[in-house]
């Protein structure tokens, strides 16, 4: 299992800070949540994590190594994988040519068969459409697309981004499911979301993120009973 700490991290576009201060941690075979609404700055950090946005003050520690300046495809190299905001499908592709570019870093077919057939046990759906083109499947199954692609890289540690944007209330459902499942399967989730409710029903340990600052983190059970938090999300 494998674990994230964040210390002191600032990042900006352009000239303005996005993120200030930013400090916390992301523990093995856990699911540690980022509240906050649209453009509280939760895309700006999986971006400094993965590489895509440089922050310009703090690290960013894997099992205590620093990857903060790593290019991108170091850092997934690593164990990291990143499940994007709104899925982002091939839709010319297949599901099963979709499923094989999270493998892109593996060489062996035998290894990349394997890990497809691991992604079709956990979404029989996806098995019987392997052949479908994504972009005629529904947004619930383009999302175990979605999920598939980031497990076939066989991750360590995987980045969530608002994983029930779009979906029917089922399909939300269902998805929150699944990442409880592949947290118990010893995968770290880092699960940024506005979905508040289904979140902390799953999450371990929480932060909530407003104008670029954490303002407040805790236990899932602390943080649903937390005032500040109540008033923001639940009126």
């Amino acid at each position: 299992m494998a674990g994230i700490e964040i210390q002191g991290l600032y990042a900006a576009y352009d000239k303005a800070d996005v993120l200030h201060d930013i400090k916390l941690e992301i523990k093995p075979g856990s699911i540690t949540c980022l509240l906050g609404s649209n453009g509280a700055g939760k895309s700006t950090l999986i971006r400094a994590i993965l590489g895509l946005t440089q922050p310009h003050t703090g690290k960013i520690l894997l099992d205590g190594e620093d990857i903060t300046r790593l290019p991108t495809h170091r850092i997934i190299s690593r164990g990291l994988a990143a499940i994007p905001e709104g899925r982002k499908m091939f839709p010319k592709l297949t599901v099963t040519e979709n499923l094989r570019l999270g493998a892109f870093q593996v060489r062996e077919e035998k290894v990349i068969r394997e890990r497809m057939e691991t992604v079709f046990s956990a979404f029989p759906r996806l098995a019987e459409r392997r052949d479908q083109l994504a972009g005629t499947m529904s947004g619930g199954e383009q999302a175990m697309v979605s999920i598939g692609r980031g497990l076939m890289g066989a991750p360590k540690i995987l980045l969530i981004d608002e994983p029930s944007l779009g979906l029917s209330p089922l399909y939300v459902k269902e998805n929150f499911r699944i990442i409880k499942d592949i947290r118990d399967q010893g995968i770290t989730v880092f699960l940024v979301e506005q979905n508040v409710r289904q979140t902390l029903a799953i999450a371990d340990y929480g932060y909530v993120l407003s104008g670029g600052k954490l303002v407040g983190e805790g236990t899932a059970d602390a943080l649903q009973n937390d005032s500040a938090v109540h008033a923001a999300y639940f009126g």
